[in-house]
């Protein structure tokens, strides 16, 4: 399974528009929490075991979890 690495840049795009990306950088970890920023903000946010399992890849819901949620996948 591919995991979130410390200094590491992630991005994820809408599912409604195709040129909305938010990019996040890792700027801590823990084996249960990644801790990311957005250059503005700083968030704690749990890794989901099920769509990690599901996408061979840890997977974060920065933006909260709902119907169509952009997830940010390591």
């Amino acid at each position: 399974m591919k995991k979130f690495e410390i200094g590491k840049t992630y991005s994820m795009r809408s599912i409604c528009d195709h040129d909305c990306v938010w990019t996040y950088t890792v700027t801590a970890r823990t084996a249960k929490t990644i801790t990311i920023s957005d250059g503005e903000k700083v968030q704690k946010c749990r890794i989901i075991k099920a769509a990690s399992e599901y996408r061979s890849a840890e997977t974060v819901y920065p933006l909260g979890q709902y119907s169509m949620a952009p997830a940010l996948t390591a």
